[in-house]
């Protein structure tokens, strides 16, 4: 197999120098158009590629950025991952995947692990840490949070207004009747994570409306997966009275929720409203469809990617591209986000994301 050229190959073919040679390359523009047309074919002739490992190796960087997620079996993650890589392509960048579990030293593992020495930076979705646990990270090491802020001020996060998103879930319900509306992963107590906040929405929706609050009616679940969807929904159909509206968490606990339903006989929305969250392809396409709070997840990707690759820039003395601030300024974006109203309470099937 014949070697691979180098660049003082190219210089020698070009009659330049290897610095010359670098200096197109790199687009330098202090080179004379008869010498970078010399240069650029002479890189034809000989097939030389440049070697990115080594160039960004010798720039400190590796190319690669982080991406950390409690679940890929939970379809929010796995789909939110595939916008992340779309937009690191884009940019360049490609993607290592780590799987947490939420739990706590696998998320550790994430900041100071032997693998934090083969990324440039870290997009982390976090269950379990704690903000002294985002302080001891290293502060070189590029990192963006999705999700709930864990420190706020101190890290660029990128996610929704949860409190608002489930209030206007509960309202949709409430303007259609519902009185007795349970919270499937609710929490009322610990720490401030997405199960509090969307708990948050829905008590303040209860509040404007005039509805008692039943602490009794928001139903905690040891994981958000199917299974633990259904049976909560069918601990909640051996209440009496019934209640008339389910607000699911997630999509996962959303469509148990309905098959919990099934088996017992009933349907949405004719016997029992159900809402869920995340709006992951599924839900389109479950019978019924479901309504659910749908999160912006390709601007989440999209802005998170950007704040990150800005934050990798400027460890090397860049200027911010967005305009948002100075060198140590905490960026928090909130992305957009809707409710697909589709036939679990009463609405369109036709209400589907836009496929690719």
């Amino acid at each position: 197999m014949a070697a691979r050229p180098r660049i003082k190959d190219v210089a020698e073919y070009a009659g330049v120098s290897p610095k010359t040679v670098s200096n197109v390359i790199n687009n330098f523009e202090h080179v004379s158009e008869r010498t970078r047309t010399a240069v650029q074919e002479a890189i034809e002739a000989l097939g030389y590629r440049v070697n990115l490992a080594g160039r960004q190796l010798r720039q400190g960087r590796t190319g690669m950025i982080t991406l950390a997620v409690p679940e890929l079996d939970v379809a929010y993650f796995s789909e939110l991952a595939k916008h992340v890589m779309s937009a690191a392509d884009r940019q360049g960048r490609t993607v290592l995947l780590h799987q947490t579990g939420g739990v706590r030293e696998r998320e550790l593992s994430v900041l100071h692990g032997f693998d934090a020495q083969f990324t440039d930076g870290i997009i982390l979705s976090p269950l379990s840490l704690t903000p002294r646990d985002l302080a001891t990270r290293d502060a070189r090491l590029p990192l963006v949070l999705l999700g709930e802020r864990q420190a706020p001020g101190a890290l660029d996060h990128v996610g929704i207004d949860n409190v608002a998103a489930a209030r206007e879930a509960t309202e949709h319900l409430l303007a259609r009747g519902r009185r007795t509306i349970a919270v499937l992963g609710g929490a009322v107590r610990g720490r401030q994570g997405t199960d509090r906040l969307r708990t948050q929405g829905y008590q303040a929706a209860l509040r404007a409306a005039k509805v008692p609050f039943a602490p009794d009616l928001v139903l905690p679940v040891e994981h958000y997966h199917w299974r633990d969807g259904a049976r909560a929904a069918t601990a909640v159909l051996e209440r009496r009275p019934r209640p008339d509206a389910l607000l699911c968490l997630n999509d996962h606990l959303a469509l148990g929720a309905l098959r919990a339903l099934h088996e017992a006989g009933l349907r949405a929305p004719d016997d029992m409203d159900v809402v869920g969250f995340d709006d992951i392809e599924a839900s389109s396409f479950s019978v019924p469809s479901l309504t659910t709070v749908a999160p912006d997840k390709e601007a989440i990707a999209d802005i998170a990617v950007s704040l990150l690759i800005d934050r990798v820039d400027r460890a090397d003395g860049s200027e911010r591209t967005d305009g948002s601030g100075g060198a140590d300024e905490a960026i928090d974006r909130i992305v957009g986000h809707r409710l697909a109203v589709r036939e679990s309470t009463g609405g369109s099937a036709d209400d589907r994301p836009a496929t690719d």
